[in-house]
């Protein structure tokens, strides 16, 4: 047998015989009543019982600390007397011990390395799209042939995925025209470069707008480095058609698509603002019908998309010949036809829509998917899209006050209400009865969790916003949805202003470049035809 002494040498073995000898089974603090023997079952659930009430009645306080301490001082105030609820409500608050409860809550600045993981992602380079399922034979469902009913409230993520897509094609016209915005004066316009989102697709057509007004030549020579902005004719989009078999077979049929940006130059500014309604097709006036009865739209839209320009054709003529010339080429297939833009973009996509519907004899679908886009014409002309069969999904932000604009400016509930109201006759009377074309897709600013709710009026009809709001809409009854995918290094890059502070300085913290950064992804600089 292993011996002590062989081990650990023993110094003093009296000692070590005292305390053995001293030790006994003494009685628990929590239960003084314990006896050596062995209680029986009911004295052990009677004593529980007792010793549960004794804890219930009296808690071991934790030591105070001073700041505790100071936060217990009375304070009461002169001249008046606490109430028994007074007293009360004081009571419970004192026994929070908020003061030692503080260390432990997490200060709004304060985030999880979940999350830390989740806005890292966001912010990276990476292109993580949402799934992009088989359409097949349901594609004239998702391209709004039974007006996307069953689609939109929740928000369907196939065609979440396909409205984000289009928009993308928007984002790519934008940045072509602002990589280079000029055009010559005295000789045609070079092919645009163009960089598109979607490898599946090739650029046929550059599009250009033009406008009817222009600047006094005193302008010139007043602010003679304004260079591009003053230019009459500028390059507004491209028309590009689905060449990548696979796609075509996921999508259902090859798609055309007519993408147009929005406003950039100063004299579609002015255009914006010719708000008086005019005949769509004065050749084809009907002097008979009332004056209600016929087709009407801005001014300045109609401008920009009628006018040729001097080196460049008309955007209704371009537009027009280009999809003739598709629909001829792929006779046989099944095609569609998608036009998208946003803000003057969007206006325009209507303008095309309306008559590329019935340019020519067993004409593809048509379906318009806008982002921000303002009023464009008169209920008659609403009319005329219906009865031509033509599609419309408006992607809308509730705090954009684009679309809220020509005419009244309230909502489109509001709005409804007015025109059955003597001002609503008077409106129409000023010639600024505009109402809205199609299916409204809401979205809001607030429900974004990285955007300010009071984001000013920029940030609201940003078109990256516009994409970021739908990448996380669920339903008007839902949150942002947490698996969100769209990186947020463009907005981030774009709108810091209107980020969350907590979101830019963990960004920053993050070592995030936002100035090299940008969620547009380039897979591909192709030229477009002229």
């Amino acid at each position: 047998m292993l011996q002590v002494s062989s081990t650990i040498p023993l110094h003093n073995p009296h000692m070590f015989q005292v305390r053995r000898a001293s030790f006994r089974c003494q009685s628990s603090p929590l239960n003084p009543s314990t006896k050596p023997s062995p209680p029986s079952s009911t004295d052990c659930t009677r004593l529980h019982l007792a010793n549960l009430d004794k804890l219930l009645q009296k808690q071991p306080s934790p030591p105070i600390t001073q700041f505790e301490q100071q936060q217990q001082q009375p304070q009461p105030k002169p001249f008046q007397k606490e109430t028994d609820n007074e007293k009360k409500v004081k009571n419970i608050i004192e026994g929070l011990s908020l003061a030692r409860l503080w260390p432990e809550m997490k200060a709004t600045e304060e985030m999880s390395p979940r999350h830390l993981n989740r806005l890292q992602r966001l912010l990276s380079m990476t292109a993580e799209y949402s799934p992009r399922n088989v359409l097949g034979s349901l594609w004239r469902e998702y391209h709004g042939s039974n007006d996307w009913k069953g689609l939109l409230d929740p928000l369907d993520e196939n065609l979440r995925r396909e409205v984000v897509r289009y928009g993308e094609f928007v984002q790519a016209a934008y940045h072509s025209f602002h990589s280079d915005p000029a055009m010559s004066p005295e000789e045609p316009p070079t092919p645009q470069r163009v960089v598109l989102p979607d490898r599946s697709y090739k650029v046929t057509k550059s599009l250009y707008a033009t406008s009817s007004i222009g600047l006094p030549r005193w302008v010139d020579d007043v602010a003679p480095d304004l260079g591009w902005m003053t230019q009459r004719s500028s390059w507004i989009g491209y028309v590009a058609v689905c060449d990548d078999r696979r796609e075509i077979a996921r999508m259902g049929r090859r798609d055309i698509v007519i993408s147009l940006r929005g406003t950039a130059t100063c004299l579609e500014w002015a255009e914006n603002m010719r708000a008086q309604l005019t005949d769509v097709s004065p050749e084809n006036d009907d002097n008979s019908a009332p004056a209600q009865e016929k087709p009407k739209v801005e001014r300045g839209f109609l401008s920009l998309y009628k006018t040729p320009g001097a080196h460049v054709p008309s955007l209704a003529k371009s537009v027009i010949e280009e999809v003739k010339r598709l629909t001829e080429v792929y006779k046989g297939e099944t095609l569609s036809i998608t036009v998208t833009g946003h803000s003057l973009g969007a206006a325009l996509a209507l303008l095309v829509a309306d008559e590329i519907s019935t340019c020519g004899t067993d004409m593809p679908p048509v379906a318009v998917i806008s982002f921000g886009g303002p009023r464009v014409g008169n209920k008659a002309f609403k009319n005329q899209l219906t009865a031509k069969n033509v599609k419309v999904l408006r992607v809308v932000n509730s705090q954009d006050v684009i679309t809220r604009v020509p005419g009244m400016f309230v909502s489109e509930e509001v709005e409804q209400k007015l025109r059955k109201s003597k001002v609503g006759e008077m409106v129409e009377n000023m010639g600024l009865g505009y109402t809205h074309v199609g299916v409204e897709l809401k979205i809001d600013t607030k429900m974004s969790p990285y955007l300010k709710p009071d984001a000013d009026m920029a940030c609201n009809h940003d078109l990256e916003a516009y994409l970021h709001l739908v990448d996380g809409y669920l339903a008007s009854n839902c949150p942002f949805r947490a698996n969100a995918k769209r990186s947020l290094a463009r907005l981030m890059q774009d709108q810091t202003s209107n980020m969350k502070k907590l979101y830019t300085s963990k960004a920053n913290a993050l070592s995030v470049n936002l100035a090299r950064k940008s969620s547009f992804s380039m897979p591909s600089c192709l030229p477009s035809p002229s």
